[in-house]
């Protein structure tokens, strides 16, 4: 079972995020439905968020039951990055990037020229309205939440994004790319790093001051730089294609095509864990109760959801079996912890 009713912390792509989860026990389930539902039943702190390929889904009751999320979302294909602070969701895919106010349930349009990879606003959003998008023809920004721009990173997908403060991390086609001015300018790219995809990024919670970075650089494995991307050095899992990293307190999570790993000792050696998981290959790592108890995780897979409560060493399903997932999110408010970064 998994029980809640606590003040916990919450992982967005990497970041540690308050959240209050009401009293509530669930157990894994697998019902899935098309019928819309109703914004009276929507509990915000319990809700999830999967993208799939044929489109976005929710759940109200922390993995129990999904429902395909379709008001306002059909032209939006497969959903490939979810973005979820309060009551405000952003989802990006193949159709562009669409927007939410009132926890999902109802949509609209604000991108639609390309396919959005990836999506991040600034860390308040209704002060700083910034917004960047990954595509797979570069980077774009908008600084009024509305009018997108390209910036000087373009002519390579962008996967993933992360902005620490003051640095913007991306994920692109040709590695890992820093910019030190809110994407105005980009450092050349980090020596040591393969130009390979990468698709996978961790980043330090206190870049600032400590700014370590890990990769996975396409089939090549986890690299690792302890300057802030200028440069790189092997950390295991060679000849793995790495899809994501999430960075818990000394540990360093890794979904692998060859499955699930862990590394205790920043990536100088890796154990695989994930029973429960054999057959699937996973894609995305979400772990909602960090830093208090870093043991519960949802896992996105190409065969659907799974959930743990020892930290990833055994799984269970928790819905949409069958469904390739592409992506995770849940309701955070802004992270207190990096206010000063920002």
């Amino acid at each position: 079972m998994r029980a809640a009713g606590r003040i916990v912390t919450l992982v967005r792509g990497g970041l540690a995020l308050l959240v209050v989860l009401v009293a509530a026990t669930v157990g894994p389930g697998a019902s899935v439905s098309d019928k819309p539902a109703r914004g009276e039943d929507a509990v915000s702190s319990l809700t999830l968020f999967a993208g799939t390929a044929r489109g976005l889904f929710r759940s109200r009751d922390w993995g129990n039951n999904w429902e395909r999320v379709q008001a306002g979302l059909e032209p939006l294909g497969a959903a490939r990055s979810v973005l979820a602070m309060g009551p405000w969701v952003y989802v990006g895919g193949d159709g562009g990037l669409f927007f939410s106010e009132d926890f999902g349930e109802t949509w609209r349009s604000v991108y639609t020229a390309s396919q959005v990879l990836a999506v991040l606003t600034s860390r308040y959003p209704q002060a700083d309205p910034t917004i960047f998008l990954g595509t797979p023809q570069g980077l774009l920004k908008s600084d009024d939440g509305r009018a997108f721009r390209p910036t000087p990173l373009v002519g390579t997908p962008v996967h993933r994004l992360e902005w620490p403060g003051p640095a913007l991390v991306a994920a692109t086609g040709r590695g890992v790319r820093v910019s030190d001015d809110s994407a105005q300018s980009f450092r050349p790219p980090g020596a040591g790093l393969p130009a390979v995809e990468v698709r996978a990024l961790a980043v330090s919670q206190y870049f600032a001051s400590d700014p370590v970075l890990f990769a996975g650089a396409s089939s090549q494995g986890v690299f690792r730089s302890a300057d802030g991307g200028t440069t790189w050095t092997a950390a295991g899992l060679e000849g793995r294609r790495v899809n994501d990293l999430v960075w818990i307190g000394p540990s360093l999570h890794a979904a692998t095509d060859a499955g699930i790993f862990r590394s205790q000792d920043a990536g100088s050696s890796w154990l695989p864990i994930g029973e429960g998981v054999t057959r699937q290959r996973p894609e995305r790592l979400l772990f909602p109760l960090y830093p208090p108890s870093g043991a519960e995780a949802f896992l996105a897979t190409d065969g659907g959801l799974f959930w743990t409560g020892d930290g990833g060493s055994r799984w269970r399903p928790s819905g949409l079996g069958g469904e390739a997932v592409l992506c995770l999110g849940t309701f955070p408010p802004p992270d207190p912890v990096r206010k000063k970064g920002r």
